[in-house]
């Protein structure tokens, strides 16, 4: 069995206030040229197809435009997952009539995973695609008091597909989740303030293959230092692109699976060529314009940060005549008016929680107590969550 894994497209996603719909069509028909090359037999996508629960019109036009080309005119099947950005109501419209076609649609946990079964050679796959849920959904379809967090929802909803999975058929897993020992960055937005996030890859084991979404970089996450036997080869597609700066040392990549006949996977990395790649610069002004002007990719989304320490006139204007797509500028020698020797906070690179406890250490002159730590993550969890139902 032959599979394309992909996830975490994010369309309609802002970087820096610049509209990416473009870079994403770019990156996608790669996408369809590798489909059409590579002759899967099955194509995954792990959630987070868009980036927010209310999607642009041109980001759903994408969606269907790249959807048709892979089901109706390359005839490859298409198998998706609802992910925390998504609103699986919303992505799950029409999956009925659409999986009559091959495009195969999870959008609300419904309490029960019912598989895609696919055939080779060698006989049955069955794809199980998990949309992703809040812990406290899982505890009500699976009327589960006990499931307390994701690992004990992950457990149980994996665990009932288990159950019902018949034996000596090779299985897929399609989920969206935050594995502990996944490398994180940036650009992810958190599945929980308050709690463990993560889910233990021991969660996996039994399947032959595990399509990940949520984390941006391509990864794989083993069970153990030394994978076990009956352990999933568990493996993170990444980001569709680089969504933040913390990303530009990553190489994008939609992965090809080989699946033998007792279920080994061989997995390759196929590399996605961004239209604007995204690069972090650093140096004095005077070298970094001397040295762009003989670059060849000026193009690109530019973070800068200047070692300067003096005053410069409209360095942002100097930058953006070599590099016109020059997103942010950063100063680490520039001191906060008043406050001599203290370095610019930067918000961007803290969790709600930790600005919060900023924040009221700041106004109180005390630190925030345990249980008033709680009580704040237990509110953003709920705003969150609220939000995804009002948007559903």
């Amino acid at each position: 069995m032959r599979i394309l894994h992909t996830s975490d497209w994010h369309l309609g996603r802002l970087f820096h206030g610049i509209r990416l719909t473009e870079d994403q069509a770019f990156v996608l028909e790669q996408v369809i040229d590798t489909a059409r090359s590579a002759s899967p037999d099955v194509i995954l996508l792990s959630g987070d197809v868009y980036d927010r629960a209310v999607p642009p019109g041109d980001s759903v036009s994408l969606l269907d435009d790249v959807i048709s080309r892979l089901v109706l005119g390359l005839k490859i099947p298409v198998i998706m997952i609802a992910g925390n950005h998504d609103a699986p109501d919303r992505l799950a419209f029409g999956s009925r009539l659409m999986k009559e076609r091959g495009f195969h649609v999870a959008g609300p946990f419904s309490g029960s995973v019912k598989p895609v079964v696919l055939e080779d050679k060698a006989g049955q796959v069955c794809f199980y695609p998990l949309p992703f849920a809040e812990p406290a959904v899982i505890r009500e379809k699976l009327a589960d008091p006990g499931l307390k967090d994701y690992d004990s929802a992950m457990r149980a909803a994996v665990s009932a597909i288990r159950d019902r999975h018949p034996q000596d058929t090779r299985s897929v897993l399609l989920a969206h989740a935050f594995v502990a020992g996944g490398a994180e960055s940036e650009s992810e937005r958190p599945l929980s303030v308050g709690g463990a996030p993560t889910v233990s890859a021991s969660c996996f084991d039994g399947f032959d293959y595990v399509a990940l979404g949520h984390l941006h970089r391509p990864q794989e996450v083993a069970s153990t230092p030394a994978r076990h036997a009956g352990a999933a080869a568990i493996q993170y597609a990444g980001s569709l692109m680089k969504y933040s700066f913390s990303e530009a040392a990553h190489v994008k990549c939609i992965k090809l699976v080989e699946m033998d006949q007792s279920g080994k996977c061989a997995v390759e990395s196929i590399p996605l060529e961004p239209r604007h790649d995204v690069r972090s610069v650093e140096g004095h002004l005077d070298q970094i314009l001397s040295e762009a002007t003989s670059s060849a990719d000026r193009e690109d989304f530019i973070s800068v940060t200047l070692l300067d320490k003096g005053a410069i006139y409209d360095a942002m204007g100097k930058i953006r005549d070599v590099f016109p797509n020059v997103l942010e500028i950063r100063r680490p020698f520039i001191e906060l008016e008043g406050e001599t020797g203290k370095t610019r906070f930067d918000h961007r690179e803290h969790s709600e929680t930790a600005l919060f406890e900023a924040f009221y250490r700041q106004t109180t002159g005390e630190a925030l107590t345990e249980e008033q730590g709680q009580a704040f993550s237990s509110i953003i969890d709920k705003i969150r969550r609220d939000d995804r139902e009002a948007s559903a």
